[in-house]
């Protein structure tokens, strides 16, 4: 199998535009919503979104950042060590809608686990779902995504690779062939 790109730069940032836009419909001004990145990779997502509806909205959005490592079913079975990131809100939870934002939508178990962590800091309204890159037929968890920039069909010999400009130097995805060690 060769490495294929699902998602170029250009349709890259039409994504993510669309995305700000679909947020917008749904939550008006944002004065009772926020935005929640799971670590680790979906803080760059969730941070471009926050700043393009910043910008759009000319108001500061409430952005925070989320590790649910403690709390993934697979934390004391994983082989490797799971290091924490850093979880970062400070602001209230209780009654507010939150949108959680990662990268790729695989199994359903990370969400799962960032919903388990988000309970420790309040109740909120409601709570939604906003992935880059929805892979469909690969859910453990009955786990849907709200908001999804690109749907796919991949089986389970290959990855989805998310490049970002802020780390590689440009935005595309990628789907690969998984190495023998994943």
């Amino acid at each position: 199998m060769q490495p294929r790109i699902i998602l170029t730069p250009e349709k890259f940032s039409f994504t993510i535009e669309r995305l700000c836009r679909q947020l917008i419909e749904v939550h008006g001004n944002f004065s009772d919503s926020i935005i929640i990145g799971v670590q680790p990779r979906g803080i760059v997502l969730a941070k471009r979104i926050q700043v393009r509806l910043s910008e759009l909205l000319k108001k500061e959005i409430t952005f925070g950042t989320l590790d649910p490592t403690f709390y993934r079913d697979d934390f004391r079975s994983s082989e490797k060590q799971l290091t924490p990131e850093q979880t970062e809100i400070d602001f209230m939870v209780e009654g507010k809608k939150v949108v959680l934002v990662d990268d790729v939508l695989y199994s359903g178990r990370t969400i799962r686990a960032a919903m388990d962590a988000l309970l420790d800091f309040g109740r909120a309204e409601k709570v939604e779902l906003l992935v880059l890159v929805d892979r469909r037929f690969t859910r453990h968890l009955p786990i849907q995504p709200d908001y999804v920039g690109k749907s796919i069909d991949s089986i389970s010999s290959e990855k989805v690779k998310v490049e970002w400009k802020e780390k590689e130097g440009h935005d595309q995805i990628w789907i690969i062939p998984k190495t023998e060690k994943e």
